[in-house]
């Protein structure tokens, strides 16, 4: 056969009949070429994903310009020149472009991708609605849109996908309803929405999955219910519901989780007692139940958990003895039942927890004595609150009057219960409560006291008041260099310079709220009469320094001031030898609540804030170390307090210099439980600027990541996680999901993060000598990130970094002021 084309006509010659019909087929097949899509090299895209592929480019916003290949004629869409882009005999099969800070919104012409099997976008900032035409893809295995800008409700045609197997929406801002048709996607095994504000309850019909192994919903506002039908879940692996308002109590069909190793569901407003069939799952690993209102016992039938590594109960109301079996937990590294009512003794079966690194039953009802191995292992923070708990670090020695093991308790004054975190409906009237009742009685015995006072010293009060007028205004009195300046065992308070002023009967007076304990002692916030505010940190007084040595240093502490170091305002030296310490009130409060107890509705904390607070604690700390010569030897994020722009100011600085070696010992323990304390510091027990320089990459890690130095992740502390993933390759994924938000939205954010990280890791080097200055850590941060260096210097208050303090001693008849 020849064919023969010319201007006017297509001539055949053929020795048979059929070249008319070879003719009309060639040119069939040259029409519909262009029909189906467009060619290159072989590779052709159907016209319909062609067409969805441009619409979705034409609704995103592509700042870093990744999409710049993505051309309008689509002669190359799948020879691997558009990126992200992945097809099978012409049918896109996968889009994957995450980490890309692609903005704008994701089209409803995604739909038209029929043959699409995976479709990741997470971690960059498209907002708008998920397309409910997300649902028309029949083969869709896999969707990744967390750590987006998502509003609006779940898809309920998602349910259609009938092939999904994963399904994770986390970190975005959906709102309503958990659509009951999801359970239409019989092969889902993993699904998450968590940390987004979705409300109602949690779909019975989702316990209707067959293969499902990890349902992540936790830090919404789910309510209701838990459903009773939550057992059927036979292959779950992971359950996290925590922090929402979920009620009731826990289904007994848990014990029917077989499979489960991880269970939280702390913070909500469950109540009841706990399951035994909890108990009976061999598979757990983890419990969490922190923050409900659980009552009852803790069952015997604990022991059955032989894998258990991490069991936290703490925050709820749980009463009776603790079991004997806990003892049998061999795997356990975690164990917390802080702030509950448990009563007797701390059995002695729990000394053989070898693996145990975390140990906390603060603020029950516990009596006797604590067991040798667990005193000598752990601070006495894992003990405080229990009046009648002996034997261990800062409390009395036990002695053979000490109460028997099982004898309960007489209840607890009012100033000593445990402060335990209330539900949100409770929260307001209990503070109110509380602070009256506190005010009432302080007030109550200060009458009495100053009454009994008054009536002893009538005889000498002419010749008192003669004294008292002719010191007032005398250049050297009462200049607390550890003078008695009342003369007859009155109390002494010495001011500093600063904007406060009040006499002791108003502090004294002041209606006083418990902030929080430590070893050194307890911290209020008292409310002046005239409405402002104070911190007062009331010191234990068996472990304070003696009167002489006190007076000397808290003086000298007095003179240290810097725009990033909370200022001591003043103290008070009562008759009966009380030590007071007065700070200015930091309204924000301190930066672990800050970062890790925030209320759901709460802004994120971006990148800015945490450089800026991170750039405040270093500048603070180079002062200590270089203008004061002067170890902190406990920074921790509760000890970084906020104003209300969020600037950093360190408290507790010199605060060891007060206490007994005794006591800075039981510190630096407790520092190191809760993660900040550098590894030479269980040898040197004394800690100097390298081992602050550890705790302020701590600090710096913990902004980065989101996560408690304290809390350990697949048995790695913090800088051993951090640095295994690093050695992945796998960098972004060791950053809190905030701040990858942040990163989407420009590569500079990106850049900053990962300097920040190597920085930090450079603080907590291992080898002291290995780590920087902190005038090298500020100065490095600064050069990371320029503007807040200009910014946190601008926003200083302007106090004096070294100055001549005023200080002003008041006592209960005499009042005058001295230069230091």
């Amino acid at each position: 056969m020849g064919v023969v084309w010319n201007s006017n006509r297509c001539s055949v010659g053929s020795r048979g009949s059929g070249g008319g019909f070879i003719v009309l087929s060639l040119l069939l097949l040259l029409l519909l070429v262009p029909a189906r899509g467009q060619a290159l090299d072989g590779v052709v895209i159907a016209q319909a994903d062609l067409q969805g592929l441009q619409a979705i480019r034409q609704a995103l916003v592509d700042p870093r310009g990744f999409l710049r290949g993505w051309n309008g004629t689509g002669l190359d869409a799948c020879s691997g020149s558009w990126a992200g882009v992945k097809c099978a005999r012409g049918k896109v099969i996968a889009l994957q472009l995450p980490f890309k800070g692609l903005a704008g919104a994701l089209s409803d012409k995604l739909g038209q991708l029929t043959a699409l099997r995976k479709l990741s976008l997470h971690d960059n900032a498209l907002g708008g609605q998920v397309p409910a035409s997300i649902g028309f893809l029949r083969d869709l295995r896999g969707l990744y849109l967390f750590n987006n800008r998502f509003a609006g409700a779940v898809p309920a045609a998602l349910g259609g996908c009938a092939l999904l197997q994963t399904l994770d929406l986390s970190g975005n801002s959906l709102s309503g309803t958990i659509p009951s048709s999801l359970a239409n996607a019989t092969r889902l095994y993993r699904l998450n929405l968590a940390y987004n504000n979705l409300s109602g309850p949690v779909p019975a019909s989702l316990t209707s999955f067959r293969f499902l192994e990890s349902l992540r919903l936790n830090n919404n506002n789910l309510s209701g219910e838990l459903p009773s039908t939550i057992g059927d879940l036979r292959m779950l692996r992971e359950l996290s519901l925590s922090n929402n308002l979920i009620s009731g109590s826990i289904p007994d069909g848990i014990g029917n989780l077989s499979s489960l190793q991880s269970l939280d569901l702390s913070d909500n407003l469950l109540g009841g007692t706990l399951p035994v069939s909890l108990f009976s799952i061999v598979s757990l690993v983890e419990i969490k139940l922190d923050g409900n209102a659980i009552g009852g016992h803790i069952p015997e039938a604990i022991d059955g958990l032989k894998n258990l590594t991490k069991l936290s109960l703490r925050r709820n109301d749980l009463d009776g003895e603790i079991p004997a079996t806990v003892g049998n937990l061999t795997r356990l590294l975690l164990l917390d039942f802080s702030e509950n009512n448990l009563t007797g003794g701390i059995p002695e079966s729990l000394s053989s927890l070898a693996n145990l690194s975390s140990f906390n039953v603060s603020y029950n009802r516990l009596s006797g004595p604590v067991p040798v191995v667990l005193s000598n292992k752990f601070s006495s923070n894992s003990f405080v609150g229990n009046l009648q708990l002996c034997g261990f670090n800062g409390s009395d020695i036990c002695t053979s009057a000490s109460p028997p093991a099982n004898m309960a308790p007489p209840p607890l004054p009012l100033s000593e219960r445990p402060t335990r975190r209330l539900n949100k409906k409770e929260l307001a009237i209990a503070v109110g409560g509380i602070s009256l009742l506190f005010a009432l009685l302080f007030c109550c015995v200060l009458i009495f006291w100053r009454k009994d006072k008054k009536e002893s010293a009538s005889s000498k009060k002419g010749a008192k008041d003669a004294a008292a007028a002719k010191d007032v205004g005398k250049p050297g009195a009462g200049s607390g260099k550890g003078s008695d300046a009342g003369g007859d065992g009155g109390g002494k308070l010495v001011h500093f310079d600063g904007p406060l002023s009040f006499t002791a009967d108003d502090l004294l007076c002041a209606t006083a709220e418990i902030l929080g304990k430590s070893t050194y002692g307890t911290v209020y916030k008292a409310t002046m009469e005239d409405g402002s505010y104070v911190a007062v940190k009331r010191l234990r007084e068996k472990i304070a320094k003696s009167h002489k040595e006190f007076e000397t240093e808290v003086n000298a502490l007095g003179k240290l001031r810097h725009p990033n170091l909370l200022s001591l305002r003043a103290y008070y030296h009562g008759p009966k030898g009380e030590k007071l310490l007065v700070f200015d009130f930091m309204t924000k409060g301190n930066l672990a609540s800050f970062l890790h107890a925030r209320a759901p509705d709460s802004p994120p904390v971006s990148w800015q804030t945490r450089m800026n607070i991170a750039v405040g604690v270093a500048r603070g700390l180079h002062h200590l170390h270089a203008d004061a010569s002067m170890v902190h030897g406990n920074l921790t994020s509760t000890n970084i307090l906020l104003d209300e722009d969020n600037n950093a100011k360190i408290a507790d600085c010199g605060l060891s210099r007060l206490m007994s070696a005794a006591a800075n010992s039981n510190v630096i323990a407790a520092a190191g439980a809760l993660g900040y304390r550098a590894p030479e510091l269980s040898k040197l027990k004394k800690a100097n600027t390298k081992t602050d320089i550890y705790s302020l990459g701590m600090i710096m890690l913990e902004l980065l990541t989101g996560k408690s130095p304290g809390d350990s992740t697949n048995g790695l502390d913090l800088p051993q996680w951090v640095a295994s993933v690093v050695e992945e390759e796998w960098t972004n994924e060791v950053f809190d999901l905030d701040l990858m938000k942040d990163a989407a939205t420009g590569s500079e954010t990106g850049e900053e993060l990962v300097k920040t990280l190597k920085l930090a890791l450079h603080c907590v080097d291992p080898s002291p000598v290995a780590r920087p200055e902190a005038q090298q850590v500020l100065r490095q941060l600064e050069q990371i990130k320029p503007s807040i260096a200009v910014s946190a210097s601008s926003s200083f208050t302007g106090e004096p970094s070294h100055t001549t303090a005023t200080a002003t001693t008041i006592t209960d008849d005499t009042k005058s002021t001295a230069t230091e």
